[in-house]
């Protein structure tokens, strides 16, 4: 019913070409039957929630020149980001994520994940990796999750590189409550875990740095993890407070805080430890 008016708008336009599956199907079927269906020689994926800058086709297009790059990705920004203390901390961590972690990998040739909301794939190299792509099960059943960073993956296995283009800026619905965002953040860090198997197969080709982002990745979360139990254990039982802890995990957040304000030239980004409790309490359990 909500996409019925969208649906009439368009359905007589001549440069579009709308699809309508039988049945919700998911993101990942109804992305290949777009991209079975397109002929282009790039496919722009766009999630329904974003909204591009003008220019963002033209950055990523230029990008792709190179025939060795099998995928782009644009910068994401929150487009709700002054709804709640929540979406302003997201748009931080977005522009961390793109700006620190996607900028660096992509200085060494390979974007680990190139985001749903704003990425450009070759096309024939997606025709080479649809059947796999499909094909992905996960204990036995049909994967739901993780199409980003998978299909990126898989286009670093058949030998492409991923890349990232800063000023190609597409903004995005961020969740404004926790429990939303704890799902999404539940997903993605499935995914991240799950893919890091096909991930490590990869690593021997790719440059020295991408193995220790790839280790850091995982193995960070699960440091973290057992540092604050063996806090938790040190009050409990010993009945002192773990300071050494507490003020590492805190030095930590703050130098990382204070260099992404001076890369970012935004003192906002000392906010952005408000996130380290978030994440011990909230997203490592």
């Amino acid at each position: 019913d909500v996409v019925a008016p969208v649906h009439q708008i368009y359905a007589n336009d001549p440069r579009f070409n709308i699809i309508l599956l039988a049945n919700n199907v998911g993101k990942r079927k109804a992305q290949i039957a777009a991209i079975r269906s397109s002929s282009g020689d790039l496919v722009l994926n766009v999630d329904s929630d974003t909204i591009l800058a003008a220019d963002v086709v033209t950055k990523l297009v230029l990008k792709m020149h190179d025939p060795e790059i099998g995928a782009a990705m644009g910068q994401l920004i929150a487009s709700n980001r002054d709804q709640t203390w929540l979406t302003r901390l997201i748009d931080m961590e977005y522009w961390l994520a793109c700006n620190e972690e996607r900028a660096a990998q992509a200085r060494f040739g390979a974007v680990m994940c190139c985001c749903g909301p704003c990425a450009m794939y070759r096309r024939s190299a997606l025709t080479l990796l649809l059947d796999q792509y499909e094909a992905q099960f996960f204990r036995g059943k049909p994967s739901d999750f993780g199409e980003d960073r998978h299909l990126t993956i898989l286009m670093l296995k058949a030998g492409f590189r991923t890349e990232y283009v800063p000023d190609a800026i597409a903004a995005t619905v961020v969740p404004h409550s926790l429990g939303p965002y704890l799902r999404q953040q539940l997903r993605w860090a499935r995914s991240t875990f799950r893919d890091t198997f096909l991930a490590l197969r990869l690593l021997p080709e790719l440059d020295g740095y991408l193995t220790l982002d790839v280790i850091g990745q995982n193995l960070g979360p699960f440091l973290l993890a057992v540092s604050t139990l063996a806090a938790l254990a040190q009050l409990v039982i010993g009945g002192s407070i773990p300071w050494w802890t507490g003020l590492t995990i805190a030095a930590m957040t703050m130098v990382r805080c204070s260099v992404a304000a001076i890369r970012a030239r935004d003192l906002r980004f000392i906010g952005f430890s408000l996130h380290t409790p978030i994440n011990i309490f909230l997203l490592l359990p």
